[in-house]
């Protein structure tokens, strides 16, 4: 239950700021949105180019530059995220605080290890927030739809995983004891890699049996790789087809609690319906 300090409404310029920041029904936070995607999509293309040799020599500087600014303007967000919540921690242990915060380190990272500042690439994640930025709810339900599906289907695809890892382990030493250390499957570790490229039917082709029986059960695994490929496909959608979808609406796509950072809440809702805190007035109360 949420203590009575978590149920005090944000009020101020505190509340404001959040309505800014996480909601997007108001003309202020829809500028923000967008603004903060422009820069997003500008910052990875400009990772992207300065991992070419050829541009990074040529506007290598330019592009360190526009690196930091960038940093630093999402560490800034990052900071008024923080600031504008009742629980800071709850949301750097979100899902999308988690991301924001990888999306920010990077770049410091780089000064200790050069190359880490690539990892800035993660920044793309947070284009997620875009499905409800654009009140994209349908998507929203079918995401939800989905995420059910895979949670249904998850002690079947967990034994069916177990089944897959037993049976490599059996074809790798098979094929060790029948091809042996002269014709490339010098361990029983190594032979396990060559049943898993095999099985899955990806056939790198850096290790190939030669003896007629190597062959042979090497055709078998091949075989059975197909079979086995359609296996979690089929779990997942029958799940899929069982699980109902959610009706859409557009009006709660929005609406983010402060306290637990859940979505889909009704428009006229008071509190969250997942921790009961008190949420803001609905957006329809515009902030210029």
């Amino acid at each position: 239950m949420p203590t009575q300090e978590s149920l005090i409404p944000l009020s101020g310029w505190r509340r404001r700021l959040y309505i800014v920041i996480y909601e997007a029904d108001t003309r202020a936070g829809r500028i923000f949105d967008m603004a903060l995607t422009a820069a997003i999509l500008i910052s990875v293309a400009c990772v992207m180019l300065e991992s070419v040799a050829s541009i990074r020599q040529r506007y290598g500087t330019l592009l360190t530059v526009l690196d930091w600014l960038f940093t630093v303007l999402f560490t800034v967000e990052y900071a008024l995220r923080l600031i504008c919540v009742h629980k800071p921690m709850r949301y750097v242990k979100s899902f999308f605080g988690v991301i924001d915060l990888l999306s920010v380190l990077p770049l410091y990272l780089g000064l200790l290890i050069p190359e880490s500042r690539f990892l800035a690439d993660v920044r793309i994640l947070r284009l997620l927030r875009m499905f409800r930025i654009l009140k994209l709810s349908r998507h929203l339900g079918e995401a939800a739809q989905l995420q059910k599906a895979l949670l249904a289907s998850r002690r079947k695809i967990t034994v069916f995983l177990v089944t897959v890892v037993l049976l490599v382990i059996v074809l790798g030493t098979l094929m060790y004891v029948i091809e042996g250390p002269e014709h490339g499957f010098t361990s029983i570790p190594i032979s396990i890699y060559w049943a898993i490229v095999t099985l899955t039917t990806v056939g790198f082709g850096d290790i190939t049996p030669k003896t007629p029986m190597g062959q042979a059960l090497a055709s078998l695994v091949m075989i059975t790789g197909y079979g086995i490929i359609a296996v979690p496909t089929g779990i997942v959608s029958a799940e899929i087809a069982r699980a109902a979808p959610e009706p859409a609406d557009n009006r709660s796509a929005t609406r983010l609690c402060p306290h637990c950072f859940s979505e889909g809440h009704d428009w006229d809702a008071g509190f969250c319906k997942h921790c009961g805190g008190q949420l803001p007035r609905p957006a329809k109360d515009r902030v210029s």
